[in-house]
């Protein structure tokens, strides 16, 4: 009798310890599926063939299942973080912003939008194509209003702004400061890297508008990204702009998205 609650109870403790390993592997997003799958079974194997062979040693199997356990999730992690990280020095994800001017020799193969403005050569295709298929989809009224500026028509732009608000009584440091929240000064702005475009007018109605719910929901499958949005104007130190997005390429977009991350904190991320 004795021996049969034991053989019972050894087969109860085997399903169990099957249970828990079933459980391991189909509850973590183990990326490297098929080797880890075959090291378990094969551990698995063997710890099941000692303890079975032997009289119940319940702190064993505990120990046993806590390692394989553990090992699978370390593998796990390493896996994944071994993919998520991306070569922020990528041109695509060139950070410029108030801590990050470009360099005074940069340089850049501009290709034509239309008569008057002008993108990054390598990405322009796929923001003609994005405008492109816009249209197909009905949206007639979106349209490019600005995009690469030269430091010398950025630094003209920055200026009439600060005298706008000094001719409305600001003094010049708080006229700068205002200006600061919606355009960078020359040299620090995205539209003087080539890869950024301010849809129709400069105008906070443009996120009411079908364009923008398009963009929101189709722009990053063309590496388009919102730039400064609402919720994180704190980091990008840049009031909200619905009608300001970049190129980062198809790849970041999504996963900047998916993180709900802005490009600042992407960079940083994968630093």
């Amino acid at each position: 009798m004795r021996k049969c609650i034991l053989l019972v109870t050894k087969l109860l403790l085997i399903i169990i310890l099957i249970f828990i390993v079933w459980e391991i592997l189909f509850s973590k997003k183990t990326l490297e599926t098929n080797t880890n799958t075959q090291n378990l079974i094969s551990n698995i194997h063997e710890h099941l063939i000692e303890n079975i062979s032997n009289d119940i040693n319940y702190e064993n199997i505990d120990n046993s299942v806590s390692s394989i356990k553990n090992q699978n999730i370390d593998n796990s992690s390493n896996a994944i973080t071994n993919i998520d990280k991306v070569d922020i020095t990528d041109w695509k994800l060139t950070l410029v912003n108030y801590e990050n001017a470009l360099p005074s020799d940069f340089s850049i193969e501009l290709a034509s939008i239309d008569r008057s403005r002008k993108f990054d050569a390598r990405a322009i295709d796929e923001l003609k194509k994005m405008i492109k298929d816009m249209k197909k989809d009905g949206i007639e009224n979106v349209w490019v209003q600005s995009s690469y500026r030269d430091i010398k028509y950025q630094e003209k732009i920055f200026n009439e702004k600060i005298d706008k608000y000094v001719e409305q009584g600001k003094s010049r440091e708080e006229a700068e400061k205002l200006t600061l929240k919606t355009i960078n000064k020359p040299g620090t702005s995205e539209h003087n890297l080539g890869l950024a475009v301010d849809f129709n007018y400069v105008d906070y109605t443009f996120d009411q508008t079908k364009g923008f719910e398009w963009l929101k929901q189709n722009a990053e499958n063309y590496g388009f990204i919102l730039r400064y949005p609402k919720e994180k104007e704190s980091i990008t130190k840049v009031d909200y702009e619905p009608w300001h997005w970049r190129y980062v390429g198809k790849e970041n977009a999504k996963k900047i998205n998916e993180l709900g991350m802005c490009l600042e904190e992407y960079i940083e991320y994968n630093r």
